[in-house]
């Protein structure tokens, strides 16, 4: 869902507390101040009263796409008081009540997210990266009589409690751009420099690896990785989990190509991942590097259009089919931005693998993808340029697909 639905993350966080409490303990559960019915109504219940919200320190500059506004991560703060069947919240059996409340949240501990909750909840909250914690919290008593000044001006037993970190997104589309350094007017695109790039080196023992280049590459590419005593016999790389045969080796210098399994798509999936050099020992045991961060960009091939149709204001939609190298898989964080005029324009992240990916253990051949423009989602007509990215990396080509029934 389009992270715009997160603007109903406190409300929903609530329903969903609700609904949770309700199967849970089979009371009743109201929300607002804790004061007595105002319809006359009876019945033993819980009552959620959110009197406090804060925004949550350790998250404040935490993005959810580098170089992207930060969303804002809230701590919402929940008082639990207790009503017996009476209608009142200091007796036995409203304690009773409490307990079987208190004891509920803590056995949820995290509130999970299944799919057969209320689609509006789910809708709003799935997005968020983090789980949603449970805490307890101290209630002294002069909060509390702060608290309590309603209607009725009376003290009732309460417990208190908070959930973090509830996320809400900016409804407005990320700015992204065409990547620096790329002529877009040649055919293939060309890569006309990135000088002055580095990434920072970890130290660790063995042998020392302290610059890759370049840090951003394809398939078939060839890497030159800079460092000490790179001339050792047993030598290989590693890109994640994918080994990389060496092809020439200097004391400060060695090579490999970014081949093998990889264009299948059956190992890893474009994105940021660590790169090391790895010698196989005489024991059989293997020595690694410090690592640095290699960027696997996905290759776009082509961008078609397909099932192109109008709304009544002329704005266009229907499906852009893509092929190419390392398109991603469904579980790959996959975008689709369209760019038109020097900004973006909208922004897509619901899309479907073609053909379908067989079954497992078979990995999907991430070489083609589909991004559906539904109706209400439609842009104006024109042309736009494709900017493609998977799990955080940009790819090169941005070709250009005319949006015109």
């Amino acid at each position: 869902m389009a992270l715009v639905d997160t603007g109903e993350a406190i409300g929903r966080v609530t329903q969903l507390l609700v609904e949770r409490l309700n199967n849970k303990t089979g009371l009743d559960i109201s929300v607002g101040r804790p004061e007595p019915s105002t319809n006359g109504a009876t019945g033993a219940r819980l009552n959620l009263f959110l009197y406090e919200a804060q925004f949550d320190p350790s998250l404040k500059n935490v993005s959810l796409d580098e170089g992207q506004p930060a969303p804002l991560w809230l701590i919402l703060k929940y008082l639990i008081t207790a009503f017996d069947n009476d209608g009142n919240s200091d007796t036995v059996g409203a304690y009773v009540n409490l307990g079987l409340g208190i004891r509920s949240l803590q056995d949820l501990n995290f509130l999970s997210l299944m799919s057969t909750i209320n689609p509006d909840i789910l809708n709003a909250l799935q997005d968020n990266p983090e789980p949603l914690k449970i805490t307890f919290d101290e209630m002294p008593l002069d909060i509390l009589s702060k608290l309590m000044q309603g209607s009725d001006e009376k003290y009732r037993f309460s417990l208190g409690f908070q959930i973090r970190p509830v996320m809400i997104a900016t409804g407005e589309p990320p700015s992204y751009s065409l990547l620096v350094g790329v002529d877009y007017t040649a055919s293939p695109p060309a890569l006309i420099g990135e000088e002055g790039i580095q990434l920072p080196v970890i130290p660790s023992m063995g042998t020392m690896i302290t610059e890759i280049s370049p840090s951003k590459f394809e398939v078939n590419s060839t890497l030159t990785i800079l460092g000490n005593d790179l001339n050792l016999s047993g030598l290989s790389v590693m890109l994640g989990s994918a080994e990389l045969a060496v092809t020439a080796q200097q004391p400060n210098k060695l090579q490999c190509v970014v081949n093998g399994a990889i264009a299948g798509g059956t190992v890893i999936s474009a994105g940021s991942h660590p790169i090391s050099v790895v010698q196989t020992l005489p024991t059989g045991r293997k020595r690694s590097s410090n690592l640095l961060v290699g960027n696997l960009l996905p290759t776009l091939i082509s961008a078609n259009t397909n099932s192109l149709a109008n709304n009544a204001d002329s704005t266009v939609f229907g499906n852009i089919d893509m092929t190419g190298v390392l398109m991603g898989t469904l579980s790959d964080d996959v975008f689709l931005a369209l760019y038109k005029d020097g900004e973006t324009v909208k922004v897509f992240d619901a899309f479907d693998v073609t053909p379908s990916p067989p079954a497992p253990p078979l990995a999907p051949a991430q070489t083609q993808i589909r991004f559906e423009i539904t109706s209400d989602k439609a842009v104006p007509p024109g042309v736009y340029r494709i900017i493609l990215r998977i799990n955080g990396q940009q790819a090169k080509n941005s070709p250009e697909v005319e949006l015109v029934v």
